[in-house]
C-alpha cells in the first residue's frame, strides 16, 4: 500500500478540496493507494468567505501551527500539495518542512498570487514562490494546458490532469438519439427548461461570489434577447446583475442540489475577461453543465477553448456573439438537446473521474517509485 498525505488549503466545502483530491480517495484506495487529506483551514471557512467574512489572525496562526505539527509527526511515501503548503511563508520553508517527494497540484494561475491584486505588495518577497515550488516538485499535475505549459518552464515532469466530475453523480437530464427528428423526442420536461412553448429561455450559471462579477458581460446581450422572447437568468452560488426585462433568479449553492439546479438550465454559460489570471481557469462550470447534458456558451479564454468544441457548445467573444449564440440556441430546442448529448459523451471521455483516476494513479506510482529508488541508493549496505 502506498500512503499519500494530501494538503489542501480549504476544507471539503471548497471545490478545490472535493474536485482535486477528495473524489479520488475511494478509487485510489481500491488500487492500493491510501490518500489522507488534511486541510489548512476548516470546513467553516468557505461559507464564511461566501458571506464576506474573513478569518481571524489567531485562527490563521493556529491553523499554521497545526499544519507544522502534522508535518513533523507524519510519515508517508509522498505528498500532494494543492497550490502551496504554507501561504505567506517562503518556498524554502515549505520545501524544508516536507522531507518526502511532493506532487504539486495546480488548478489556477497561482504563480500570479503574489504578483498582483491585494497580495501584490508582497512580490519582492514571494513573487517567485510558486515558480520555486514548481522547480522543486517531484511532479506537477496541472488542471489545463495553459498551466501545464507554464509549469514546464520550471519542471519537465508535468502531467495534464483536468478538473473532472463523477459522472455517476452528474447525471444527464435527457438522452438524444441520432434517429430523433423533433424536440419532443429529444428533451425531458424539467422545471425551468424552455422545451415547453412559451416558457422562458433559461440561461444558467453556477459558481462562487468571486467569479459572479463576470456575469456583467451578459447584461447587454440578455437585455436585447429579452426584447424578443421571455428570458430567465438563473445564478447559482453568486450575485446576479440586474437586467431590464429579464427574470433574474439567485439560488444559494449546495452540494445536495447543484445537479438539480443545472438541470433547470437551457444553456450553461461561462463569461470570462481575457487576463493572465482567467487563462488559468479550468472551465469547471462548463464541465458540470456538459456532464448534465446541458449545452454551453463560453468566452474563448483559457481552458474554455479546450472544453468547448463545436459538437457541444458555442464560443462568444463579444456582446454581439453572445446574443447570436443565445438566439440560435433559444430558437432550436433540438440543437440544444443534440449539443447536450454530445457534451455528456465528451465529459465521459475526457473530463470524468473514471478517465482521470488512472492518470492520477500513474503520477503517484511514478513518484513513489522514484522515492523508493532514491532511498535504496543511499541506504547503508547490509
Amino acid at each position: 500500500m502506498i500512503t499519500v498525505q494530501a494538503y489542501s488549503l480549504y476544507g471539503p466545502r471548497a471545490a478545490s478540496h472535493r474536485v482535486r483530491l477528495l473524489q479520488f480517495q475511494s478509487g485510489l484506495a481500491a488500487r492500493g493507494i491510501e490518500l489522507q487529506i488534511h486541510s489548512l483551514l476548516d470546513a467553516g471557512y468557505v461559507p464564511q468567505e461566501r458571506h464576506g467574512m474573513g478569518i481571524s489572525k489567531r485562527a490563521l496562526l493556529a491553523a499554521f501551527a497545526q499544519r507544522l505539527s502534522h508535518l513533523r509527526q507524519t510519515r508517508s511515501d509522498l505528498a500532494i500539495v494543492y497550490a502551496e503548503l504554507l501561504p505567506l511563508l517562503p518556498a524554502w520553508l515549505e520545501q524544508r518542512s516536507l522531507k518526502i517527494p511532493t506532487i504539486l497540484d495546480l488548478d489556477d494561475a497561482f504563480h500570479l498570487k503574489y504578483r498582483s491584486g491585494r497580495l501584490g505588495l508582497l512580490q519582492p518577497l514571494f513573487g517567485s514562490k510558486i515558480d520555486r515550488l514548481m522547480a522543486g516538485a517531484a511532479a506537477i499535475t496541472a488542471g489545463n494546458q495553459h498551466l501545464a505549459n507554464y509549469a514546464r518552464r520550471f519542471n519537465p515532469r508535468v502531467t495534464l490532469l483536468p478538473s473532472v466530475v463523477d459522472t455517476e453523480h452528474y447525471q444527464a437530464r435527457a438522452t438524444v438519439t441520432r434517429e430523433a427528428h423533433s424536440p419532443a423526442q429529444c428533451t425531458t420536461a424539467v422545471e425551468g427548461n424552455s422545451a415547453e412553448p412559451g416558457a422562458p429561455f433559461t440561461v444558467g450559471w453556477i459558481g462562487s461570489p468571486s467569479t459572479a462579477p463576470y456575469l456583467r458581460a451578459l447584461v447587454e446581450p440578455l437585455q436585447q434577447l429579452a426584447r424578443e422572447r421571455p428570458v430567465r437568468l438563473l445564478v447559482v452560488g453568486g450575485s446576479a446583475p440586474s437586467i431590464a426585462g429579464v427574470q433574474v433568479i439567485e439560488q444559494p449553492w449546495s452540494l445536495a442540489d447543484e445537479v438539480q439546479q443545472i438541470h433547470r438550465f437551457d444553456v450553461g454559460v461561462m463569461p470570462l475577461p481575457d487576463t493572465a489570471w482567467t487563462r488559468g481557469k479550468c472551465a469547471f462550470k462548463l464541465i458540470q453543465c456538459l456532464a448534465c447534458g446541458v449545452p454551453v456558451v463560453a468566452s474563448p479564454v483559457g481552458a474554455n477553448l479546450e472544453v468547448v468544441t463545436p459538437a457541444c457548445g458555442l464560443l462568444a467573444g463579444s456582446a454581439s456573439e453572445w446574443l447570436a449564440a443565445f438566439r440560435k440556441l433559444a430558437a432550436k430546442p433540438l440543437l440544444r438537446a443534440q449539443l447536450g448529448a454530445a457534451g455528456r459523451r465528451w465529459v465521459e471521455e475526457r473530463y470524468s473521474l473514471r478517465s482521470a483516476l488512472p492518470v492520477m494513479e500513474g503520477v503517484i506510482r511514478q513518484v513513489a517509485q522514484q522515492g523508493e529508488l532514491g532511498r535504496n541508493r543511499f541506504a547503508s549496505p547490509v
